[in-house]
C-alpha cells in the first residue's frame, strides 16, 4: 500500500514532469503496477488534458459516412479516397481510428430444420496431394449429407472433374438407398455456368442428372456457406475423425475403408437433434421418405475421341492404352471412368482396361500384342508359302518357340535368311530341329549348332555371294539334291547299255 506523500509524488513526477512509469519506478523504487494504481486513485483529480488535433478530424465525417453505408470496405480503400481529398497521414494510424469507427453489424442466424428426405447438401473436399507410383495426384472427397438425418456418403476422387461430381452424386444416392428432394450446392461450375442475382444457367449435364433422379438443384447465395453448414461441419468431422487416423495406399481400399467408418462411427453416433437416437436409426425412418431410385443409374462416364498413327497405343490421362492393329488410323471413341478405360469404334468395343493413375505407363492387352506380332511374322517372309519357310520346314515352329524371347521377329527372320545363304537349306533346318529338341530356340544356339555340324562333316566354311548387282536373286532359291541323281544323268541311258551287253555275247 502506497502512503498518500508517496503517490502525491509519482502523480507529480507523472503528470508534471512528464516522467514514464519505468523511470518512476526505477528512481523510486516502486514496482509499475503500484504507480498505476495510485495514478488511477480518484483521491487526487488530475486536470484534463486538451484534445490535441489530429490530421484525421477534418474527414471524420466523410468516414462514418462511407461505413455507415458500407461496412465491410477496406481501410487501404478509404485511404486512397481520403489521399485525393488532402489526408497526409499513414495507413496504420487510419486503420486504428476506422476500427471503432466500422459499424459491428454481427449477423444473427436461424437455425433450420428440414423434414424428412426434404433436403441434402453436396460440397467437394480437398485432401491435399498423394503420390501414386511416379504421379503426384490432389486426393478430393465428394460428401452428401441428409439435412434431416445427418447421414453421410462419401466417394474419394484423384480431380473434382465433372464426370467425377456426377459420379459422386450417384454413388451417394446409391449409398442413402434414395434422393433428397433438395440438393443445396456451391456455384461451381460442374453446377452453375453463369449467375446473375437470382438467376441462373446451369450445367447441361448437372441438369441431365437432376432430370434423371428428379430433384431440385439449389446453389447457394456467393460467399454463404452458412446456407450449406451442415456438410461444412461433415467435412470437418471426416477430417477429424477419419482421415487423420486412416493413412492412404490405393484409391479403392480408402473407400472401402470410409464406408466401414461410415458405418461403424459415423451413423453410430448420436442425432444431435435427439441424443436418444443414433443417426442411423433416424435414417432409417427417413429413407421412406427419400424419392426411390431410378430403374438404371445415369451413365457418368467421360467421353472423348483418340486416335492413334503409327503405334499400337493410345493416350489419355498421361497413359498408354492397346488398341487391336486394325484399328490403328482409326478415330476411335474412349469412355473412362474412375476405374475402366473403353475403348470403342462406332458402337462396336474394341479394347477394355483397367485405369490407371501413374504417369507414363503403357497398359498393354496381350492379345493386341500377338495379332500385332503375327502380323510381323507374316510380313517378315515367316508364313507357310515364304521361300524361307519352303526352304526350311522347321522355321515355322522355331518361331513360335522363340517368340518369348525376340519381340522383333523380323530380326529373327533376317538372321536365318542370312543363315540360309552361309549354310545351306539342309543343315540349317538340322540346327534347327537340334535347337527345338534341346529346348534353346535362340539365334546363338542355332549358330553354334550349324558351326559344330560343319567341323564334324569336316565341310569348308560357305563364302557368302554378293548379289548387290542381281537383287532379283537375293530371294532365289535351288533346291539341292543327292549327287547321285546327277552320276545317273551323266552315264549312258538303260536301254542303250542292254543293246550292248547283247551285242557282244
Amino acid at each position: 500500500m502506497i502512503a498518500a506523500e508517496a503517490a502525491a509524488e509519482i502523480r507529480r513526477l507523472y503528470y508534471a514532469e512528464h516522467w514514464k512509469i519505468g523511470t518512476i519506478a526505477a528512481q523510486l523504487g516502486v514496482h509499475p503496477d503500484a504507480i498505476r494504481r495510485a495514478l488511477h486513485r480518484e483521491s487526487i483529480k488530475s486536470p484534463p488534458r486538451k484534445p490535441r488535433p489530429r490530421l484525421i478530424d477534418p474527414f471524420l465525417a466523410l468516414l462514418t459516412e462511407t461505413l455507415e453505408r458500407y461496412p465491410r470496405l477496406r481501410a487501404t480503400v478509404l485511404y486512397r479516397m481520403l489521399r485525393e481529398r488532402g489526408y497526409t497521414g499513414g495507413v496504420v494510424q487510419l486503420r486504428r481510428i476506422v476500427k471503432p469507427l466500422r459499424p459491428n453489424r454481427r449477423e444473427v442466424f436461424v437455425r433450420l430444420h428440414s423434414l424428412p428426405g426434404e433436403a441434402g447438401q453436396v460440397d467437394w473436399a480437398d485432401f491435399g496431394q498423394v503420390r501414386v507410383g511416379k504421379a503426384v495426384r490432389r486426393l478430393s472427397a465428394f460428401i452428401l449429407t441428409l439435412s434431416h438425418s445427418r447421414a453421410l456418403a462419401v466417394e474419394f476422387f484423384f480431380d473434382q472433374t465433372l464426370p467425377n461430381f456426377l459420379a459422386g452424386h450417384v454413388r451417394a444416392f446409391e449409398q442413402m438407398g434414395g434422393v433428397p428432394r433438395i440438393l443445396l450446392t456451391d456455384n461451381l461450375r460442374s453446377v452453375v455456368l453463369e449467375r446473375r442475382g437470382d438467376s441462373f444457367r446451369f450445367h447441361p449435364r448437372y441438369l441431365e442428372l437432376a432430370g434423371h433422379y428428379c430433384f431440385e438443384v439449389r446453389p447457394c447465395h456467393v460467399a454463404r456457406g452458412n446456407e450449406k453448414g451442415r456438410v461444412e461441419r461433415s467435412i470437418r468431422y471426416l477430417r477429424e475423425s477419419f482421415f487423420h487416423t486412416h493413412a492412404f495406399t490405393t484409391l479403392e481400399r480408402l473407400n472401402a475403408q470410409v464406408r466401414r467408418w461410415i458405418t461403424d462411427v459415423a451413423h453410430a453416433r448420436p442425432w444431435p437433434d435427439d441424443g436418444t437416437q443414433t443417426v442411423a436409426q433416424v435414417l432409417e425412418d427417413e429413407r421412406p421418405r427419400l424419392l426411390p431410385l431410378p430403374r438404371h443409374p445415369l451413365d457418368t462416364s467421360l467421353r472423348t475421341t483418340v486416335s492413334s498413327v503409327k503405334t499400337l497405343f493410345v493416350r489419355f490421362d498421361r497413359n498408354d492404352y492397346s488398341i487391336p492393329p486394325g484399328a490403328v488410323g482409326k478415330p476411335l471413341t474412349l469412355i473412362a471412368t474412375d476405374t475402366l478405360v473403353r475403348v470403342f469404334d462406332g458402337t462396336a468395343e474394341i479394347a477394355r482396361h483397367g485405369r490407371s493413375f501413374d504417369h507414363h505407363r503403357r497398359i498393354a492387352d496381350p492379345a493386341h500384342t500377338a495379332a500385332l506380332l503375327a502380323q510381323k511374322r507374316a510380313a517378315n517372309s515367316s508364313t507357310p508359302d515364304s521361300p524361307l519357310h519352303r526352304a526350311v520346314p522347321e522355321t515355322e515352329r522355331f518361331l513360335k518357340a522363340a517368340l518369348p524371347r525376340y519381340r522383333h521377329t523380323g530380326w529373327l527372320v533376317n538372321a536365318l535368311k542370312r543363315l540360309l545363304s552361309l549354310y545351306g537349306a539342309i543343315p540349317l533346318n538340322a540346327a534347327l530341329t537340334q535347337a527345338l529338341a534341346h529346348a534353346t530356340p535362340t539365334l546363338d544356339s542355332v549358330e553354334y549348332l550349324l558351326e559344330k555340324n560343319r567341323r564334324a562333316s569336316r565341310r569348308k566354311p560357305s563364302l557368302p555371294v554378293d548379289l548387290a548387282d542381281r537383287p532379283e536373286l537375293a530371294d532365289l532359291h535351288v533346291q539341292p539334291h543327292p549327287l547321285s541323281a546327277y552320276d545317273q544323268l551323266a552315264g549312258p541311258p538303260k536301254d542303250l547299255k542292254d543293246d550292248k551287253e547283247d551285242s557282244d555275247e
